[in-house]
């Protein structure tokens, strides 16, 4: 199964490795399914990590979060979203996140994101306790 995560559900998966997004991350440690990550996320995440509030609770330098952030260039597949043009009415700033589940043609997207998760309707869009149900 091919899918795309949110950078909540990365980083929420980081910090608390017993809830629903730890164990979906844990999933993906097992190669139990295959992560799609694009250029943008990957910046968000390394954005995301970089928080006092996220550095202080992982306890992560930054270059653990350098490393990290190349375990998942490696790891993930990575998808080329600037030829895919959407639009998240709610926030344009989860654009990429949506373009990266159309470029990759991804099973679904896993998020938390109450902007992504109105448009499921349209696109394979779940929250990651739908998600784990599936696993």
């Amino acid at each position: 199964m091919k899918i795309v995560l949110d950078t909540n559900v990365i980083v929420s998966g980081l910090m608390l490795p017993q809830s629903v997004p730890g164990h979906i991350l844990q999933a993906w440690n097992d190669n139990q399914l295959d992560l799609v990550l694009s250029k943008p996320i990957l910046n968000e995440i390394s954005t995301v990590l970089a928080y006092a509030k996220i550095q202080k609770r992982l306890g992560w330098s930054k270059a653990v979060i350098r490393l990290y952030v190349g375990l998942l260039t490696l790891k993930a597949d990575l998808v080329i979203t600037e030829s895919v043009s959407v639009r998240v009415p709610a926030d344009p700033q989860d654009n990429p996140i949506l373009a990266t589940l159309i470029a990759s043609n991804a099973d679904y997207l896993v998020t938390g994101d109450k902007g992504l998760l109105a448009l499921k309707e349209k696109y394979p869009i779940v929250t990651p306790a739908e998600f784990v149900k599936m696993l």
